[in-house]
């Protein structure tokens, strides 16, 4: 999905995607406070870093192609790792897009989803497709953020916090599992079953009455992999039926989570914001921290709601590298315990002055 990108003049945190899905646009802004980490992200690249590198198939000539199956001889890349990030480049005419896992990942399919036709780019690691936009390697990178059944990806949270790069959209995906096994297995064969460990979590139910034994793995698509590659003849993965072509497995249940209504939001990632308008709807992402104090929390929430700007989401993470703060002696009172960032997200664009009057009017509570 073509995207146009632009630097706001009023901060280069405010970003707006042309996005054909009707979700609605997103833009990221840092409320300073005690936490002086900046979100913001460069709009210079640097061009020696990009001369350097190198098309992603000559990284993948060094390593021996992998199989789908024993009877399709399809070849897939492997997942890049933190090491091999130096060997890629962003070239081409095709929007290349990372992601967390292998092959057939939910990832990959939110990713295709997000930007149809696009190069989906599969990373071992969260922090390895935050590092391949940074250093232009790919274009965008897709990511799960949170899923209606079990909760935030908190370990991502942190990582927007830790590398510079823009919300600019998300996309939501319908997570259907299935129960996967090799060729001419019966369900009653199996012992053990491999997936995710949220996979699993919202499995329990089916997997329990089956009487398996969860093992726990990095992601969906790797558990498939794994059982296909290794020709695991007591072992099933809990995966997607994408996940079944590509590995060559059969299907022995599906729709095998406890519940039905289960869907991951994920966050759509890019080096440069795009400027907000009000010609479309838009939810904007914050974080900041807050004096200690009894109600800040809710005089920094009622800044919204006198203005009518509805939240759709508030996250709480510990404030890294100040997880423990004493407490004078000679002042009465409690020691105060792990101090926290704030994450919320709400309905209304930056270039809505409702927005800009609650922002300024949350600095008051949360100082720079």
């Amino acid at each position: 999905m073509a995207a146009t990108t632009s630097r706001s003049p009023i901060n280069p945190l405010y970003s707006q995607i042309q996005n054909p899905n009707p979700n609605p646009s997103f833009t990221l802004k840092l409320v300073k406070g005690r936490c002086r980490t900046p979100l913001r992200a460069s709009s210079t690249s640097n061009n020696n870093e990009k001369n350097q590198a190198i098309e992603l198939q000559k990284l993948m000539q060094g390593y021996p192609y992998e199989f789908t199956s024993k009877d399709s001889p399809i070849s897939l890349p492997r997942p890049l790792t933190s090491a091999q990030l130096s060997n890629l480049g962003s070239e081409g005419s095709r929007l290349r897009v990372a992601y967390q896992g292998v092959r057939g990942a939910y990832s990959e399919s939110a990713a295709e989803k997000a930007y149809p036709n696009c190069e989906a780019v599969p990373c071992e690691q969260f922090d390895t497709a935050f590092e391949a936009v940074e250093r232009w390697l790919v274009d965008r990178a897709v990511l799960p953020i949170e899923n209606s059944l079990g909760g935030s990806i908190h370990r991502n949270y942190d990582l927007l916090l830790r590398h510079r790069l823009h919300i600019v959209g998300e996309v939501k995906l319908a997570i259907s599992h299935c129960l996967l096994a090799n060729h001419g297995v019966k369900i009653e064969e199996l012992d053990r079953v491999l997936s995710h460990p949220q996979a699993l979590a919202q499995c329990e139910n089916t997997l329990t009455k089956l009487g398996l034994v969860r093992e726990a793995v990095d992601d969906t698509a790797g558990a498939a992999k794994h059982v296909a590659f290794h020709n695991l003849r007591d072992a099933g993965a809990v995966a997607s039926i994408t996940a079944a072509k590509i590995y060559g497995l059969d299907v022995l249940a599906q729709n095998i989570q406890d519940d039905s209504d289960n869907v991951t939001r994920f966050l759509m990632l890019a080096r440069e914001p795009i400027i907000p308008g009000n010609d479309k709807p838009f939810k904007t992402s914050i974080v900041f921290s807050l004096d200690e104090g009894p109600g800040m929390l809710f005089k920094a929430l009622a800044v919204f709601a006198m203005r009518n700007i509805n939240l759709t989401k508030i996250e709480s993470r510990p404030l890294q590298k100040q997880a423990l703060q004493t407490l004078d002696e000679s002042v009465i009172g409690f020691p105060k315990y792990f101090p926290y960032l704030f994450y919320v997200d709400f309905e209304a664009s930056m270039a809505d002055e409702r927005a800009q009057n609650a922002l300024g009017h949350l600095k008051v509570f949360s100082p720079s």
